[in-house]
């Protein structure tokens, strides 16, 4: 396994960040996942074709890439067959190593994964009756020590490349069985805008910028990875269905709502100074009235695309009807366009908290809805294989990393 030093992490809310958008590989060869269509170009060129095959061979392989999903070269049937080895020798078509899969009885799935350079991370997909949901990561662990979240226990290694985030939406798509298909007219180097296709009745219709890390402080690469989930001749999913969560880091902020223009949750979990600071450290740092004044100035915020308030239910701690009364306040303060979805606490072993009963969740919704807010209780998902809100630091993270590799390995040789 290559070797990769730790983040360098000044203090507790601002790692440094990685500056490579790929991860090297042993073999030499580059993984095009995570690149746009001028990158591949650019890498075309440098490899030896002349600028007119290198615009064409880049369009095609891109809408191989990213709209067929292919992981070869020899699936690219437009290619010449004496291309595709010259491609095979120096480029690759990556996804994460699935290192375990977990399914949840009430259909939730879970996937532990690790990067070309050994180091693990997980997705998780929630089906729903009208909408399948993929809760992507942005970094290996997490920084901001928020204490209800087992995320947050972790160290942080480093940044998600944008490979590697897109990758996490492609190996979803793959284990769905479902990208889309048509005939790839309009790929000449004569026509810029044919070709383009969108897909119908996916199982993978929204994602949600939710799982390991904090996404603003990786946004280069979650701007580049959601970009390519965005555009219409790859993956082609819309904006309005996207969401990046965020425990509130200001300054970049406004950069996503112009620079990625998808819709916005803030983790906000208190509306107490003192309770804040403590569940959510990064409110040392950026207190709440300011992070509110930041989601009133949000882009492209208003009542068709609100802003989500993400709350998780502590007893006795963040859950009182004073709580609920100051929440509204609040919202109404800053008049913001927002809907708040409580959260019932999602246990893990050593957590300091538990959960708010029942009624007192429910008592809490009705306060808010009461002041105008639609304030709906998630339903959690996945708590048997630790998939939930909040667990994403894994069971399979009990077992040691060799038990794993010996229990890959045999189901390796079982399959053979």
């Amino acid at each position: 396994m290559t070797q990769t030093n730790l983040m360098t992490i000044p203090g507790q809310v601002d790692p440094v960040p990685v500056a490579r958008d790929i991860t090297p590989r042993e073999d030499g060869r580059v993984d095009l996942i995570g690149l746009p269509k001028a990158r591949i170009r650019e890498l075309f060129e440098e490899a030896g074709l002349d600028a007119k095959a290198a615009k064409l061979r880049a369009k095609q392989v891109f809408h191989w890439l990213y709209h067929r999903g292919v992981t070869e070269f020899d699936a690219m049937t437009d290619i010449a067959k004496t291309m595709r080895p010259w491609l095979a020798e120096r480029f690759v078509i990556g996804r994460p190593d699935v290192v375990e899969a977990q399914h949840s009885s009430d259909g939730t799935r879970k996937w532990l994964l690790r990067t070309s350079d050994g180091h693990d991370f997980e997705m998780v997909f929630i089906p729903d009756e009208t909408r399948g949901t993929l809760c992507v990561s942005s970094q290996v662990g997490c920084t901001l020590n928020c204490t209800f979240c087992h995320t947050g226990t972790m160290r942080l290694v480093r940044n998600l490349t944008p490979g590697e985030i897109v990758g996490q939406v492609m190996l979803a798509r793959d284990a769905l069985g479902e990208w889309p298909r048509g005939t790839m007219a309009g790929l000449d180097e004569f026509d810029e805008d044919r070709g383009h296709y969108t897909a119908d009745g996916r199982l993978l219709t929204n994602i949600v910028m939710m799982g390991m890390g904090e996404p603003l402080y990786n946004f280069d690469h979650v701007r580049d990875a959601l970009n390519l989930v965005m555009d219409g001749d790859g993956l082609a999913l819309s904006k309005r269905r996207i969401t990046l969560s965020t425990s509130g880091v200001i300054p970049m902020m406004d950069r996503c709502g112009q620079e990625i223009g998808v819709n916005l949750a803030v983790s906000l979990h208190a509306v107490r100074k003192e309770v804040r600071d403590e569940i959510v450290p990064l409110n040392k740092k950026y207190g709440i009235e300011d992070l509110l004044q930041a989601c009133a100035d949000y882009p492209g915020a208003s009542n068709a695309r609100r802003i989500t308030f993400e709350y998780v239910m502590l007893k006795d701690k963040n859950d009182s009807d004073e709580d609920a009364r100051e929440l509204v306040r609040l919202l109404r303060k800053y008049d913001l366009p927002a809907k708040v979805n409580l959260i019932p606490f999602n246990p893990w072993p050593g957590a300091g908290y538990e959960c708010s009963t029942p009624e007192r969740i429910r008592a809490f919704s009705d306060i808010v809805f009461e002041g105008g807010i639609s304030a709906p209780v998630r339903t959690p998902r996945g708590r048997d294989i630790d998939a939930a809100c909040g667990q994403l630091r894994t069971a399979a993270e009990k077992k040691s990393r060799a038990q794993r590799d010996r229990e890959a390995a045999g189901t390796a040789a079982a399959a053979s």
